[in-house]
């Protein structure tokens, strides 16, 4: 790869201009830009097609994200307290709640120092959680920068006084003075200072993770006499008590009532600030329903089927802030601390060791000379980030930061470009074998083995990502688009032999997931061990060390097994006396095995210290971590951009940095749609919601599935595919099991269409986040990804309508157990019995494969050559009829049952008979686009020639 085009932050060419504005929404492309057939692109500016610099790209995430950008004290706080939050997390995952805080035995003038060990309940753990977050939130999310409602209308208040009474006058300097105090403690328009308000929310979320943790016991008898049954404030703060004993309200309600009415409050207000205002008024509704809720009558038609008991204040709040079942700490958050943090964590540390850029080299190595390479490599690196990034913003814009620009220079529209990465980076949430933190939720809601979410998860996911090849690829037809040139491009087998060690952790953990079949936090913490071992110990590796590193290790790993065969115990064990009865050679073996991934660290870490300025050739960390270690050498006048012990410390601390900031959205996503399940549960509303769908729907399966695609993809514009996935299988999940769906069908199909609404305009966050790199109109590009991703609105029909294309089966005796538990995952001993493997799985998913292609015919309007109007809408059936063919029969079905004709037919010959008419149009109109292509001869532009690649054949450019 040659310097011109690193995005990673790594050496430009000097030529480079910049790349421009980086503004949101550039506007349409310039006419000369590169839409042109021949790709010259010879109007547009010469700097809009170079990749944008890695400060660009953070500056834009920022934006969208509105996120601040903190120096000094401020910055150093959050790095803290970022680090903090991973370590209280990487805790959890090596000891679970119940672990010892290592320090050493000392005893001083009468004070003893001992190893601390710590014993937490989940309702404390999930308190703490969420505190570290909103802690974040608070120092990294503004309260307000003054744009808002409230902001600009309060602003106006001043210039009318002033107008009214002049610019002198008392009233309007009082008026001016009341203005300035309120702009010093809420407003921060430049999103680089922490306020009085954020503090003060600061200090109420400590009061609150503070009373967890000291008054459990109080907590624990309020389960039994209720909220009010704790002690007032002014008996907690007995100092308050002469100023606020008289009050009624102080005096009326517990301290614990007090603290818990703040934590709902702050997590509306960190959910404001980090995933918009819509997501805070939804959930506020929900609590306000629960408490009026009752004035519902039971006899209005529909609506009363809402009618719920009346419940107090306080029943609400102790629901909602002091159970770990719903509300704020329910199943959500304990996801997100058994699960979720973890994954993210290993991400961080991944993107930090360098893997992203290297993927995105692969990518460009593995189809970057094809036709329309750039655009194939965008698909498939966005398909790698997405195993690093949980989010499809920052995954838009770090991939598309490199993929966009390339993607014009060939030949792609800007908006055509944007749309490709912002689609395929959104596909990363449903990808295995990370995917997002909604697939982790999936796990605990449903009772499934994460090992069996991947397996489900595959086919689906594999489809939309080739979905969105064969659309670029027609694109490229149509537009007769290469690849890019060799410089652009590293060899493939180079590539794989210098960085082939980011590929061992992703095994790893599928290892550990699929083969041992470890729980998902020990697999993943496993994982993240294994990949900091690995970087240590490449790190060191070098010409001149190796000899030295392997001899390091070789008597790591020697002396450990010594001492378990004298001792049993390790080294540390044997040095502070813990020693007992010595193990055989081979138990000793095995217990030293178990833990070879600590030797591996401690040899690198050994090595780099005996050599601080090695040259560590084979890696090349994230540039972030460079640029830390070098404003840190420069404020202490040391040089510790070359020191390698320095910088591996530096990648560890800065991947936990890293980590917990992109894990604050996430845990302030669950901790408040954890309030609506939370409301269902508390006030009954569950069966009758669901009484409520099934009336309105009619009966139909067809009604129903759409309702809940229409509501995932409306609910889920501009807020993370986590909440709605949340919201939404509390409300819509039990209904389509009702109409016999297998439950993870249904699950996976909310999933999808939550992902799909981060490219549906008018919001498209993801689009929106791509047109600020790809400098193109954000409304139009939403429209291309949309469209490019089409295949993922009509897949989700396919696998809940035949579920054998995500592999599940119905079980033998499923017509005496519950709706819920009539499916299980397939085996391979099914997968041999033909009889059911070849039409329930084979026939579908090549008819979901092949349906794909007939689609993106019918979006582009290419395949070997120009697709005319009848061809289009011929195809458009045919994908239909062989992607999710029961959706057209049940939409006629129910149609004759509204007139009372009612047709029973066999549902899988009915299922296999419209596939094959599927794939009659489908064959007879290729056949037919293939003769009109054959037919133009040598006369053919350039638009078309080189077209009759097939899809899935060699497409080299």
């Amino acid at each position: 790869m040659t310097t011109t085009h690193r995005t990673d932050g790594g050496t430009d060419d000097p030529n480079d201009g910049g790349s421009g504005d980086t503004g949101l929404g550039g506007g349409p492309a310039d006419p000369g830009d590169p839409d042109a057939p021949d790709g010259s692109g010879s109007g547009a500016p010469p700097d809009d097609d170079e990749p944008i610099s890695r400060e660009e790209a953070d500056e834009l995430i920022e934006e969208i994200e509105r996120r601040r950008s903190l120096r000094g004290t401020a910055a150093v706080a959050v790095a803290v307290i970022g680090i903090l939050f991973s370590v209280f997390q990487l805790f959890l995952a090596a000891r679970s709640f119940t672990f010892t805080v290592w320090l050493p035995t000392v005893e001083f003038a009468g004070i003893s120092l001992a190893p601390w060990q710590v014993s937490l309940q989940l309702l404390q753990v999930n308190a703490i959680h969420v505190a570290f977050a909103l802690t974040l939130t608070f120092l990294l999310f503004p309260a307000s920068m003054g744009d808002g409602i409230v902001s600009r209308n309060l602003g106006r208040v001043v210039p009318a006084i002033a107008g009214r009474f002049g610019d002198e006058n008392p009233v309007t300097r009082l008026a001016a003075s009341v203005r300035s105090a309120f702009r010093w403690a809420f407003l921060d328009p430049d999103r680089e200072r922490v306020t009085p308000f954020d503090l003060l929310c600061i200090a109420a979320m400590f009061l609150s993770a503070l009373y967890f943790l000291t008054e459990f016991s109080e907590i624990q008898n309020m389960r039994v006499f209720g909220i009010d049954s704790g002690r007032p404030v002014t008996e907690v703060y007995a100092f308050l008590q002469p100023l606020l004993g008289g009050v009624p309200f102080v005096s009326e309600y517990s301290y614990a009532m007090l603290l818990g009415v703040a934590g709902v409050l702050l997590v509306l207000e960190a959910t404001r600030r980090t995933l918009g205002l819509p997501l805070m008024i939804i959930v506020g509704t929900f609590i306000v329903y629960a408490r009026w809720g009752y004035l519902i009558s039971g006899g209005t038609p529909f609506l009363g089927l809402l009618a719920i008991p009346e419940l107090t204040w306080p029943d609400i709040v102790q629901n909602l802030w002091y159970n770990t079942e719903n509300g704020v700490f329910g199943i959500p958050v304990t996801v997100s601390v058994s699960f979720i943090y973890i994954f993210i964590l290993f991400g961080s540390f991944l993107e930090m060791s360098g893997a992203g850029q290297w993927f995105i080299d692969l990518a460009y190595a593995l189809t970057g000379g094809r036709k329309g390479g750039p655009a194939k490599a965008s698909i498939l690196a966005s398909g790698f980030m997405g195993t690093i990034s949980g989010s499809s913003i920052a995954n838009t814009v770090t991939t598309g930061a490199f993929t966009i620009p390339l993607m014009k220079r060939s030949g792609y529209s800007p908006e055509f470009s944007g749309a490709v990465e912002s689609s395929a980076s959104s596909g990363g949430q449903i990808l295995p074998p990370v995917m997002g933190a909604a697939a982790f939720l999936m796990v605990e809601y449903t009772g499934t083995p994460f090992a069996e979410i991947i397996i489900l998860s595959t086919i689906p996911a594999i489809v939309f990502f080739f979905g969105v090849w064969v659309m670029v690829h027609l694109k490229a037809v149509e537009e007769g688009i290469g690849g890019v040139s060799g410089e652009d491009t590293v060899d493939l087998w180079s590539h794989l032999k210098r960085g082939w060690f980011y590929l061992v952790p992703i095994g790893l953990l599928l290892y550990y997931l699929i083969i041992e079949r470890l729980s998902v936090s020990r697999s993943a913490w496993f994982t993240l061990v294994a990949l900091v071992a690995l970087i240590a110990f490449i790190a060191a590796y070098s010409e001149e060390t190796r000899l030295r590193l392997f001899g390091v290790l070789a008597a790591v790993v020697g002396v450990d097994l010594a001492s378990h065969v004298v001792a049993g115990v390790p080294v540390t064990g044997l040095v502070t006396g813990v020693g007992g009865a010595g193990l055989s050679v081979v138990d000793a073996v095995r217990a030293v095995s178990a833990g070879f991934e600590w030797y591996v660290m401690l040899a690198g870490v050994v090595t780099l210290l005996s050599r601080p300025n090695l040259d560590a050739s084979l890696l090349e960390l994230n540039p972030s971590v460079r640029d830390t270690a070098e404003a840190v050498g420069d404020r202490t006048g040391r040089d510790l951009e070359n020191n390698q012990p320095f910088k591996l410390g530096t990648f560890v601390v800065k991947s936990m940095e890293d980590g917990a900031k992109t894990a604050v959205p996430v845990v302030v996503a669950v901790a408040a749609a954890g309030i609506i399940p939370g409301v269902i549960s508390v006030s009954g509303l569950g069966p009758n919601l669901t009484s409520l769908l099934l009336e309105l729907s009619g009966g139909s399966r067809v009604v129903m599935l759409l309702v809940t695609a229409v509501a995932s993809i409306i609910l889920g514009m501009g807020m993370p595919t986590t909440v709605t996935y949340i919201i939404l299988i509390s409300m819509l999940a039990t209904p389509l099991v009702q109409f016999g769906i297998p439950l993870l069908a249904a699950h996976l199909y909310i999933l999808y269409f939550g992902v799909i609404a981060d490219i549906t305009p008018p919001v498209a966050v993801a689009a929106y986040a791509a047109s600020g790199v790809a400098k193109s109109d954000p409304f139009q590009t939403g429209v291309k990804a949309f469209s490019l991703s089409l295949n993922k609105a009509i897949v989700p029909f396919a696998f809940v309508l035949a579920p054998g294309i995500v592999l599940l089966r119905q079980k033998e005796n499923a017509a005496e157990l519950p709706l819920r538990e009539q499916y299980r995952v397939v085996n391979f001993a099914d997968l041999a019995e033909l009889s059911y493997s070849v039409p329930e799985i084979l026939i579908p998913v090549i008819g979901v494969f092949l349906g794909v292609i007939a689609l993106g015919a019918t979006v582009i309007g290419t395949l070997y050559t120009r697709v005319d109007q009848l061809g289009r809408a011929a195809l458009g059936v045919s994908a239909l009829l062989l992607m999710a063919p029961l959706m057209l029969s049940d939409t006629v079905f129910d149609l004759l049952g509204l007139v009372g004709v009612s047709v029973s037919v066999d549902t899988l010959l009915l299922d296999l008979s419209l596939r094959a008419v599927g794939f009659a149009l489908f064959v007879l109109f290729t056949l037919r686009n293939r003769r009109a292509f054959d037919g133009e001869g040598p006369a053919s532009d350039d638009a078309t020639t080189g077209a009759a690649e097939t899809v899935a054949g060699s497409d080299s450019g």
